[in-house]
């Protein structure tokens, strides 16, 4: 199992001179998802989320974790001494000090990613920072929650990722597809649900609609399971 470590301390550090933040855990693993899956990463999880889909699978980092002042995220980042860092949750977006967080990353010279739900504004994640935008379907119970004004602030150094449950996720997300024209603005991922959507049958579909997105696969659960490192 790699290292993982869980901050100290049930509140904000006291006088802190950096923002609090609200930390499930850090640990170093293989990226499993998105354009760097397969690389080592420091994984940043901050605790919180507003959203209940159905099929989460990190449902622990609704609550609890430990509070670090930025800095000393930063610095245990730092330990692992791997130049990849992604920023997850939960929601990360939920803690507003997860803004100032990706800026101290990149600042300190780390390809930084970010993992967030469709529901929260990303207009003011910084620039450097490559985004994964999962946008919601259906199927995750959560699809009223989406802001599809992010859709008009991807990038092409962007992904946007669509968790399909059945048939019907499907082509809901090929419908918004369509509409906004994703893929010409950022690489678009179609992931199945781990265990309910057979990853073949959804490679078939998206070769029948010839479709301009990558199929995903969650690579650290064929891997470990729910493990999160070996």
């Amino acid at each position: 199992m790699t290292s993982e470590s869980k901050a100290r301390g049930s509140k904000p550090p006291a006088g802190a001179n950096q923002p609090a933040l609200r930390i499930s855990e850090i640990f170093h693993s293989l990226q499993g998802e998105a354009r760097t899956a397969g690389m080592p990463t420091v994984f940043v999880r901050l605790s919180g989320c507003p959203l209940r889909c159905v099929y989460c699978d990190t449902e622990y980092a609704f609550r609890g974790g430990e509070w670090m002042s930025e800095q000393a995220v930063v610095g245990k980042v730092a330990g692992y001494r791997c130049p990849l860092v992604c920023v997850t949750g939960g929601e990360p977006l939920a803690q507003k000090a997860c803004h100032s967080l990706l800026k101290s990353l990149c600042d300190a010279g780390y390809q930084v990613s970010l993992e967030t739900s469709g529901a929260m504004a990303i207009s003011a994640v910084d620039p450097r920072t490559s985004i994964v935008l999962d946008m919601k379907t259906p199927g995750s119970g959560e699809s009223e929650r989406n802001r599809y004004d992010n859709l008009a602030l991807l990038r092409q150094k962007d992904q946007l990722k669509f968790v399909l449950c059945d048939r019907a996720d499907f082509d809901w997300s090929v419908e918004l597809m369509r509409e906004h024209n994703l893929a010409a603005r950022c690489e678009v991922l179609f992931s199945p649900v781990h265990g309910q959507l057979d990853a073949a049958q959804l490679a078939r579909w998206i070769l029948r609609e010839n479709l301009p997105v990558r199929l995903q696969l969650q690579l650290h659960k064929l891997l470990w399971g729910d493990e999160r490192g070996c």
